[in-house]
């Protein structure tokens, strides 16, 4: 990887934990989550007219990932809702690399080195060592949340390697980002109206945060859009794992902003992860 692309990672990195912090924060974990993707639908929405249509061989993939995010944003909100950031956060961010990496040889076709496969490995074992030593004596609301930060890993393996497939077919990164969050906003949507029942709530709740709303899908947008980018100039297994140093700026957002503790542990496991970013870079 070159190191601009490096650089471009490691911001998407920083935007991606900072859209969870905002969705952690709030006092309704899916009203949250769900008012971040409509904020980030609504802005795809107003700049699509201006962009042309990704290539056909690209929809399915888009209508696929789009139905992976709205697994991924439910989960994600039960996950905040029964566990702290920096416990549920690393777990699910972590093992994802390690199954894309799996996933990618067969499905993308790529194949990694030696250097590359140890990187990821090393991101991965730092990320998740952040985790299960918090876990070992955790409570039952935590073992929750430790359930839905696995499924939702295996949810988001599944739609980055969608999304590495489709983006490269599109011929428009561009196009290819605004069109999955607008489809992701409107899938959101439907599950919180349609399905629970829940208009009125989200109604008042986007009236009081709607603010957070904007500023967390313009965020989330950026974020996932670089990481796109960049699956389209580095092998996909290689960005889902640097991308996942997002950990290192969750863990100061944790600290400073949500009051979560850090011990000692999770720093030694801060250092693997960075080792692991500066690996890869090598790699």
């Amino acid at each position: 990887m070159s190191g601009a692309t490096v650089l471009l990672v490691l911001f998407a990195a920083l935007l991606h934990a900072s859209w969870n912090a905002l969705v952690k924060a709030g006092p309704d974990k899916l009203l949250s989550t769900v008012l971040v993707a409509s904020g980030a639908g609504l802005l795809a929405a107003l700049a699509l007219p201006f962009l042309a249509l990704p290539a056909t061989a690209s929809w399915p993939w888009l209508a696929g990932s789009a139905c992976c995010h709205l697994a991924y944003y439910r989960l994600l909100a039960a996950a905040y809702a029964h566990g702290d950031m920096s416990h549920a956060y690393p777990l699910m961010r972590g093992s994802a690399p390690l199954l894309v990496a799996l996933g990618s040889a067969v499905l993308v076709g790529e194949t990694l080195s030696a250097r590359q496969y140890g990187a990821i490995a090393l991101i991965c074992a730092g990320v998740l060592a952040m985790s299960l030593w918090r876990g070992a004596g955790a409570v039952p609301p935590a073992r929750r949340a430790t359930l839905f930060a696995l499924l939702n890993a295996a949810v988001i393996a599944c739609y980055t390697l969608i999304d590495g497939i489709g983006v490269r077919r599109s011929g428009a990164p561009l196009a290819y980002t605004l069109w999955l969050f607008a489809l992701s906003a409107l899938s959101a949507l439907v599950l919180l109206v349609a399905v629970m029942g829940r208009r009125q709530a989200l109604r008042e709740y986007g009236r009081q945060y709607w603010k957070t709303g904007m500023l967390g899908g313009a965020v989330s947008m950026a974020s996932y859009g670089l990481a796109l980018w960049a699956m389209t100039a580095a092998p996909v297994a290689v960005v889902a794992a640097l991308r996942e140093t997002s950990i290192l700026f969750a863990a100061l957002i944790a600290r400073v902003f949500l009051r979560e503790r850090l011990g000692v542990r999770r720093l030694c496991a801060v250092g693997l992860i960075a080792g692991g970013a500066v690996a890869m870079r090598f790699a």
